[in-house]
């Protein structure tokens, strides 16, 4: 295989600027015009392997984009022990390609050694975040360096749930010290299928905590939200994103686009128009 100099590649620092997920369809159109976005995150796993195109062409990006890992399989909340093998491909994955952030999500996903096909939410108890925060706790230092999580979506909630989300997770980052991977889409759809304010959640995050933000569409199954990151972001979600930048400062945001993957023009679109917000706030702080 072709061999990537790689000696030329910008030091991967997140800038808080927009960037969007880095995807199998675009990879050889976004070579050919290397369009003017701040950066792009990959899905963690998808890069697991030790040859092959997916780490040929994330070779070729790192040398023009700063990247951040994303992924879904730590199940930082199950009672299963941390998955050892799945961090030592994370590992090698974060030390070959330096990203500038790495994230996962605060949920759990497995149990008794069996993977579901979900991000399932955590009951919001000191037992649990005791829990999660020694979990998390023990990945970074597996890692040697911070983590962010993410605040997922949800479709249930736990009776016996006695802390409010929001407060969960921004004392999970305090007694962990990860930071927050903030997901104003997410917000949305679990106050619309909870029954919450979603300006409440956003008005409790502290701005040192949230490192990055991300943008997503959904779908609707009858009154229920779901969270499936196949569709522009939606018209209610923009506000709250605006009023996100006003309340915690420029961030790196993310355009996520997993599911019926749009045309590169379509998903660069979003990204402007994220772009605009935040560089409205830039202009707001240097007024």
């Amino acid at each position: 295989m072709t061999q990537i100099n790689t000696a030329a590649r910008p030091a991967s620092t997140i800038p808080a600027n927009v960037g969007i997920g880095l995807r199998t369809p675009h990879y050889r159109e976004l070579l050919e015009t290397l369009p003017p976005i701040g950066w792009f995150e990959v899905h963690s796993e998808n890069y697991f392997g030790d040859g092959g195109q997916p780490p040929f062409f994330l070779e070729k990006f790192r040398c023009h984009y700063p990247m951040s890992s994303h992924g879904v399989g730590l199940s930082l909340g199950s009672t299963d022990p941390l998955n050892v093998t799945h961090l030592k491909k994370l590992k090698n994955l974060v030390d070959r390609f330096e990203p500038g952030m790495v994230s996962d999500h605060l949920c759990w996903s497995s149990v008794g050694g069996q993977f579901l096909n979900d991000l399932l939410p955590l009951p919001y108890t000191e037992e649990a975040l005791s829990h999660v925060v020694t979990r998390i706790g023990e990945a970074q230092d597996f890692l040697r360096r911070q983590i962010l999580v993410e605040n997922v979506s949800s479709y249930l909630q736990y009776k016996h749930s006695t802390i409010p989300e929001w407060e969960f997770l921004v004392e999970v980052s305090r007694r962990a010290g990860c930071g927050i991977l903030f997901d104003v889409n997410n917000i949305y759809v679990s106050s619309q299928n909870h029954g919450f304010d979603p300006k409440i959640y956003i008005d409790a995050m502290p701005a040192q905590a949230v490192q990055e933000i991300h943008l997503a569409g959904f779908d609707s199954n009858g009154d229920c939200l779901i969270d499936t990151h196949g569709k522009p972001v939606f018209a209610a979600v923009w506000p709250l994103y605006a009023h996100a930048i006003e309340r915690l400062g420029p961030k790196p945001t993310l355009i996520e686009w997993d599911t019926d993957i749009p045309a590169l023009d379509v998903l660069l679109g979003e990204a402007w128009k994220a772009r605009e917000i935040l560089e409205r706030q830039h202009a707001a702080i240097g007024a």
